[in-house]
Order: structure tokens, then C-alpha cells, then sequence
């Protein structure tokens, strides 16, 4: 019996009907440690006061820290922030 190439199956699972725009509609969230949650755009958001932000951007950057002074998107204000326990030491100072 002889097979034809083009009636071989897809290495690659065709999409399920009955998922319908589910997948489509599916947005990528990536926590970043000590950094903002990267959201794959476009997305609107929701704040807690109710206000609607939208934002139609590829990634959007939104600060978990409430430091951001664009919040709810990041400014990258959690780069200045140092630990308390460095602040209170200063070079040399430490024991030795």
C-alpha cells in the first residue's frame, strides 16, 4: 500500500472547533521578580477605583510594587528602591 505525502498527518494538532475565540482571546502573563506583570497587549484594565485604562500596546508593563508614579503601568520605580538593611550601612562599616 502506498502512502502519499500530502494525506499524512499534521505534526501539528489542528485547532478544536469548539474552542471557538477562547484561544485567540488567551493573553500571556509573565511575573517578573521584583519587576512588574508583563502582559501581552492589547488589554484594558480595570483599576480599583473602577477607572478603565486601555492600552493597545504589544507588552504592557504593569507595577505590582505601588511605586509606579503612571500607575497602573510600570515606570520601573522598583529599580530605585534598596533594601532597608542597605541603606543603613555605609562601605567598610561592616564587621572586620
Amino acid at each position: 500500500m502506498e502512502t502519499d505525502a500530502t494525506t499524512s498527518p499534521s505534526p501539528v494538532p489542528e485547532p478544536d472547533a469548539s474552542a471557538g475565540s477562547r484561544d485567540r482571546d488567551r493573553r500571556r502573563v509573565t511575573l517578573v521578580p521584583g519587576g512588574p506583570l508583563l502582559v501581552e497587549g492589547p488589554v484594558e484594565v480595570v483599576t480599583g477605583d473602577g477607572q478603565v485604562v486601555l492600552s493597545d500596546r504589544f507588552v504592557v508593563a504593569l507595577c505590582v510594587c505601588q511605586r509606579s508614579r503612571r500607575h497602573p503601568f510600570c515606570d520601573t520605580s522598583h529599580r530605585r528602591s534598596v533594601r532597608q538593611d542597605a541603606d543603613n550601612q555605609t562601605p567598610g562599616s561592616g564587621p572586620g
